[in-house]
Parts: C-alpha cells; structure tokens; sequence
C-alpha cells in the first residue's frame, strides 16, 4: 500500500484530499496536517445546535462538515491525522466496522506505547491512556466502494479555544467543559513532557501499521488527486452542504394545535449522541429529522430513516427501524433501534 506523507498543508486540503481519493478509486494512507486551525463537524450533526458559528466566524476559524460521523473538533497543527482508504474488498477492510476500527487502532495504541505512553484500545473508536484518558480520537466512513479511517495522533491540544467553538447553554456548562476535557483528554506533550518531531511520530506509526498492511510504499501524492479535491471543493465548503441538518426549532416540546405537538429530544447512547425533532400528529409521525454526533452506515441511509418513519405510529417506530436496519444492512456501533426510538417516539 502506498504510503502519503504529505506534512502540513492548507487546512481545506486536510479534508479533500481523503474526500477525494475513495472517488477516483484509489487506495492508501495519508500522514498530513492543516497548517492553520478550523472546526470540522461529523457527519449527521446539527452545527447550529453544536457549534457557536458566531464565534468561529469573528475568529475567522473555518467551519467544515466531514462525511465520517463523530462530534465538532478543533483541528490544527499540533495534531497528526493518520487517513486511511481501502476497497471494501480488499481484506484490510474484511468484518464490520468495529472490527475495522480494532484492526486500525490497535496500531496506534501500540506507536503511542512505544513512545513511552502505554495505551490501548477502547472500542467503539477510541485509544486511550492506561490511566483511562482519550489520546486518538477516529471516525470511519464507506465512501462508495471505499472505506475511509480519519484519526490524529494528539502533540499538543487547545482546549481554551476547543471550549469556546462549541456552542453550550452559559458560561457556567461551558467551565465544566472545559474541566472535564482537561481530566479526560490528553496529549503527547502532556504524558512525556516533549513533542516529538513529525518524522519520529511518522516513523513509530509506520511501524506498527506495517505488521497490519504489510510494507508501506512512500509515494507522492499524484496530481490528479489535487485536481479531484479542488472538484469538491464548491460542494463540500458550501452552506447547503454545512447545514444540511440545521432545524431552527428551540424548546423541548411545543404544541402546535389539538393533537399535534413539534418535540426535541436528546439521548446519549454508548455510541454517541443522538438528537431528534419531530412532529407528530395524533399519534403518528409526519416528519423526523435525526442528527448527533454518532456513526451510521451507510451514512447517506439515515435520511432514507427519516423518509420511512412519516406516518408511522409511535408504537411501531422502534419495530420499523429494526426491519430497515436488516433490510439495508445498517450498521451504527453502539446505536440501537431502540436508542433512535427513545428520541423520536418516547411517550410525550
């Protein structure tokens, strides 16, 4: 497998570059940084409930919505992003997504162990320190015939700046924040009291990926993948792909009239958070819209979801996901029917 180490670049092409390549049917692994900071959002988030865009634009830090799912992060320089395309027939991709994550990140967890940072795997997708914090954080995606694994090894991290870009209720949540990502989330610069040189990292993460994808082939990115990105650009970098989930609606639940009622819920699931607005009438769904920071392939499904679930009533909701999940092969690590259910159809 071909081997891209393409050390910093401009932040858009951190992001269309793996975009790209599933689509001009190429294979390989990338080792690349923006070289300036923005916020990228998963796939199925809301980035108006998320994100506090006001912010982020009186910064001039960019907004940019990924097709891998997962929350809102800030991204700069201090962190190296490992991005991994494989054909879904290749064996490197064998198994479901779990798997895919295991055989993948157990390599990180090895490189950060021999960096003097003993780690291991967390499924669903993270890698962590012994004493049980967050040091990689990865998304995986199917991108039409390829499946893609987007993850960073962790130099240094702005919390300060990564508080402020997510939208919360006051100032008193976003101190907890705040508190809570600093005890849960750490660093290499943190754990060894060094930073590395990007060529150690690389050369630590090589090593231990080989033994998983055999012999890693450096190569140079080809020019056709450049021009690829740059077509993704006008649609990946526009508003209607940005806020594609976005639903100004505010409050828990209001009643609109005899019998209809618009109802927002949150739940936390194992796999992420999930977040649902919907009318119901009398009984039954008139429409749904699903968003959260969790994972769901194939990701363009979830929107069929919404489509099936119109007219459904409330008591069946959670049977008929469970039908459409077997039906279109659904896959969602550590996300239920019955999760989705509680957001959409719990009694009001």
């Amino acid at each position: 497998m071909k081997l891209y180490d393409l050390g910093h670049v401009p932040w858009i092409q951190s992001q269309l570059i793996y975009h790209a390549m599933p689509r001009l049917g190429m294979e390989g692994i990338l080792y690349i940084a923006p070289a300036t900071p923005y916020v990228c959002i998963g796939c199925h988030q809301d980035v108006e409930q998320d994100i506090d865009l006001d912010f982020c634009w009186a910064q001039g830090i960019p907004v940019f919505r990924r097709e891998i799912g997962g929350g809102g992060v800030y991204l700069d320089g201090d962190q190296i992003f490992y991005q991994i395309i494989v054909h879904k027939d290749n064996p490197l991709a064998a198994g479901d997504k779990t798997e895919f994550y295991r055989r993948f990140l157990q390599p990180v967890a090895d490189a950060y162990t021999a960096l003097g940072i003993p780690a291991q795997y967390r499924p669903v997708n993270d890698v962590i320190t012994a004493d049980g914090r967050k040091i990689s954080g990865n998304g995986v995606a199917q991108m039409g015939d390829y499946i893609v694994l987007a993850g960073n090894l962790i130099v240094d991290f702005d919390y300060a700046t990564m508080v402020k870009v997510l939208r919360v209720p006051d100032e008193k949540f976003r101190d907890k924040v705040f508190k809570s990502m600093q005890e849960n989330l750490t660093t290499i610069q943190r754990e060894i009291g060094q930073a590395p040189s990007w060529e150690v990292l690389a050369a630590k993460l090589t090593q231990h990926l080989e033994p998983v994808t055999g012999p890693l082939e450096p190569s140079q990115l080809p020019a056709e993948v450049y021009v690829g990105a740059e077509r993704l650009r006008p649609y990946l970098t526009s508003d209607e792909w940005l806020y594609k989930r976005g639903q100004r609606v505010s409050g828990r639940e209001v009643k609109i009239a005899g019998g209809v009622n618009v109802v927002h819920r949150v739940h936390k699931a194992s796999g992420g958070l999930i977040r649902g607005i919907s009318e119901i009438r009398d009984g039954r769904i008139v429409s749904t819209s699903i968003s959260g920071d969790f994972f769901f392939y194939p990701a363009e499904k979830l929107a069929a979801l919404e489509e099936v679930l119109a007219g459904i009533k409330l008591d069946e909701v959670e049977s008929v996901i469970a039908s459409f999940y077997q039906a279109e092969s659904i896959e969602s690590p550590g996300i239920t029917p019955a999760d989705f259910a509680r957001v959409i159809a719990e009694s009001l």
